[in-house]
């Protein structure tokens, strides 16, 4: 046994025989290093290992705590009808504008947001990296870094791929300005205006608004909440309507949560394969699993390079960096040519700092403890809204991510809800804000990686009073 794990099952056993109650504060990580001559790193495996096995949960800036026991959860959603199939003209960037807008205050409580919290993250360590790394900048760099992104950088991606048992080339990696330039630029690399694009039914709003840039028609596939996009419904909609590519999320899917197991992702890419339809897999989540591995990517089943796999260190490590890649396969050219026309190159400092980061070890113990969080506030969460929420109600349960897919009863008006919840300081994000169609009236997304608090326990309770109208 290691020292953590010794550790760790020190702790569990005292909170088995009650010396340790549910909502008792945990040693600091100081004062536990003292009495067990440990090392800071062998403290924070030990408390990471007892979160992944739901024992304790960690509130930042204050500490670990005895986790509460798991109170019943309300059900999960059911499979949505399915969605008509015709290609449409995509026209949602007003609305999505307008709600993000109005959420884009501090102030206001972020159930609607796209972003975990910014205290979840190691920006001390990164923010002395990136002091390092601009002061001791070789000039050339910022010649030697262009379009394709620093090699550095995009060394240790490939090593990253290496380690998910994914065989990448630095020289197949395209450094972007976040994944949302990656999943642009491969959008770009692969359509012209007017052409058909599969998304998912319901899809990251995201992916409609880069659709509508383009003048790309949306052709929505059903996807389950559990296990993803429908793939008979794929291959008649890419039979019926040609289309020029298909954004598919296989991983902790925005908004519903949903994951792909293997089987079904090598039965993808063997489909757009078949069909030579390059799949642009949007994969920024697929490193906030809650098991014991990471999800394959289908990258890893690709062996003609139809899959454009894109993904950024924004939702794991460095929020606000804006530091994304696209893995591009037989599109490389393309996208690096797309690139040098949109933003010829991303920071290079920035590029820097992170590829130095990483090479000196920590990502993986950051990564354990933020899965472990993530976790414990996705349980929180279904909980406080089950309790909080109407009867009928049905509440997903993602194997990782931070967002929750809540399914209202029938009849309920997401919309009328979302500008309620503004009214009182609260962000909401409405089911129809991820169809083309204007469908999911009476379901909304809710972001789960903010620590929960009595503000936000508040926040769900007028939610939920108000659906309840």
């Amino acid at each position: 046994m290691k020292r953590y794990e010794a550790l760790a099952a020190d702790v569990a056993a005292s909170i088995e025989s009650g010396t340790l109650k549910p909502g008792d504060k945990l040693p600091s990580v100081r004062a536990l290093r003292a009495s067990r001559k440990a090392s800071p790193a062998t403290v924070f495996e030990a408390y990471a290992l007892l979160e992944a096995r739901g024992l304790i949960e960690s509130r930042p800036r204050s500490g670990y705590y005895v986790a509460r026991p798991a109170r019943a959860m309300p059900a999960e959603p059911l499979p949505h009808p399915a969605p008509d199939g015709e290609p449409r003209t995509v026209q949602v960037a007003d609305m999505i504008y307008g709600i993000l807008q109005a959420a884009a205050s501090h102030e206001v409580v972020p159930l609607g947001s796209a972003f975990p919290s910014p205290f979840l993250f190691p920006l001390q360590r990164l923010g002395r990296a990136l002091a390092a790394s601009a002061t001791r900048m070789d000039p050339w760099s910022t010649v030697e870094s262009l379009t394709p992104g620093h090699l550095e950088l995009r060394r240790q991606i490939a090593l990253r791929y290496l380690l998910d048992g994914v065989r990448a080339d630095p020289d197949d990696i395209i450094v972007t300005n976040g994944a949302m330039e990656a999943l642009n630029l491969s959008l770009a690399a692969t359509c012209k205006p007017g052409d058909a694009v599969i998304v998912e039914s319901p899809c990251f709003y995201a992916c409609l608004q880069a659709l509508e840039r383009f003048g790309l028609r949306a052709v929505e596939v059903a996807t389950d909440p559990r296990t993803g996009i429908d793939l008979d419904a794929m291959e008649a909609a890419i039979q019926r309507h040609k289309p020029s590519a298909a954004w598919v999320m296989t991983n902790f899917q925005n908004p519903l949560g949903s994951s792909m197991d293997e089987g079904k992702k090598r039965a993808l890419v063997e489909l757009v394969t078949r069909h030579r339809l390059p799949l642009i897999e949007d994969d920024v989540y697929g490193e906030l699993y809650f098991g014991d591995r990471r999800p394959a990517a289908t990258k890893a089943f690709d062996t003609e390079g139809w899959v454009l796999h894109c993904s950024s260190f924004s939702k794991t490590l460095a929020p606000g960096y804006r530091v994304g890649w696209v893995s591009a396969g037989r599109f490389t050219r393309a996208v690096a040519q797309q690139k040098l026309a949109a933003s010829l190159a991303t920071a290079v400092p920035v590029q820097m700092a992170l590829a130095r980061y990483l090479a000196r070890g920590g990502y993986e113990r950051h990564l354990r403890a933020l899965r472990a969080t993530m976790r414990t506030q996705r349980d929180r969460y279904a909980e406080a809204i089950g309790l909080a929420f109407p009867g009928g109600t049905r509440v997903s349960r993602p194997g990782g991510g931070y967002f929750l897919w809540v399914e209202l009863p029938q009849g309920a008006d997401a919309m009328a809800l979302g500008r309620k919840a503004m009214d009182a300081g609260i962000s909401l994000a409405p089911g129809p804000m991820f169809s083309p169609s204007g469908g999911f009236a009476h379901c909304v997304r809710i972001n789960g990686g903010h620590p929960m608090t009595p503000r936000i326990e508040e926040a769900l309770q007028l939610i939920g009073r108000s659906a309840a109208v």
